[in-house]
């Protein structure tokens, strides 16, 4: 956790947009490896890892255990396909593993195991524990006098588990300032539309009522992620008593023209000339992302 943040100007959001481009490219060819993957929500939530990871989170490559790093939750775990790039990027795990997604004898499988994925906090399977983690991450550092940030994504399909409102809780009642919930809100789920399958909007004045600091924001937007995130970690270093809500409004399949805001790429494989479609896609999305930072930074 930065006691300061280096400015957020228009270098900087230019090196973030060009590491999400590249962990968005490097997340379709692992659902190419691996024949599938689920690669909607992964692609919804990648902004969200990339500025974690390569501006926020004090994190070690070479001492993975290091006790006071920072700690992140995917809680909607089967977006691994996107999650296992940003660790593989980021230099825990060699990128041949990648290769092998999901695949016989793979390490790196649809949800990823923290006994076998370096950097990796802890394993992910049925939906709705990630908060929960983050809550028992955030009480463990308090008892033992370390301080460390606990950041979880979860999704507005997920908290449609009651778990996630028990963690929310708990999280007030200890008054865990260092947790910090980004919720995906794509507004997609497996089975259809989030509101017609289980509605949970209004997602932030949810989490409100249950006690959390709340900000709204474009989850596909450098600069409201970055101050999103900012205020929140400003929060816990200046004695806030709250845990921090970010609901992030996002697409599913952002930036793949013809798996955007589609729920039916919840999960699927991709074909050669659907790589070739993508990989078209995203040559424009990063061009209008990077237009748009030259402009409004």
């Amino acid at each position: 956790m930065p006691a300061n943040f280096k400015p957020f100007d228009k270098e900087e959001w230019l090196r973030l947009e060009k590491k999400a481009d590249e962990l968005r490219r490097l997340t379709v060819k692992t659902a190419v490896w691996g024949g599938s993957g689920h690669i909607g929500g992964a692609m919804s939530a990648m902004d969200a890892m990339t500025i974690l990871y390569h501006r926020f989170m004090k994190l070690d490559v070479n001492n993975p255990e290091m006790e006071d790093r920072d700690r992140f939750v995917l809680s909607k775990g089967h977006a691994a396909v996107g999650y296992a790039p940003v660790i593989v990027d980021f230099g825990f795990m060699p990128e041949e593993e990648l290769h092998i997604f999901n695949l016989t004898g793979a390490k790196i499988g649809m949800h990823l195991d923290c006994n076998k994925v370096r950097g990796v906090d802890c394993s992910t399977g049925s939906l709705g524990h990630g908060i929960s983690l983050a809550v028992g991450f955030a009480l463990a550092g308090r008892v033992k006098g370390i301080d460390y940030m606990n950041y979880v994504i979860t999704g507005d399909g997920e908290l449609n588990e009651g778990s996630n409102w028990e963690a929310a809780m708990s999280a007030a009642q200890f008054k865990l300032s260092n947790v910090v919930v980004l919720a995906d809100v794509n507004k997609c789920m497996i089975d259809g539309r989030v509101d017609d399958e289980m509605k949970v909007e209004p997602v932030d004045k949810k989490f409100e009522a249950f006690g959390f600091n709340v900000i709204r924001i474009d989850g596909h937007n450098m600069k409201e992620l970055n101050d999103a995130i900012e205020a929140a970690v400003k929060n816990h270093q200046n004695g806030g008593d709250k845990p921090t809500a970010i609901v992030m409004d996002t697409f599913k399949g952002a930036g793949i023209d013809f798996m955007e805001d589609n729920y039916l790429w919840h999960y699927g494989s991709l074909d050669e000339a659907m790589v070739e479609k993508a990989t078209a896609s995203l040559d424009k999305y990063y061009k209008a992302r990077c237009e748009r930072a030259q402009q409004e930074a």
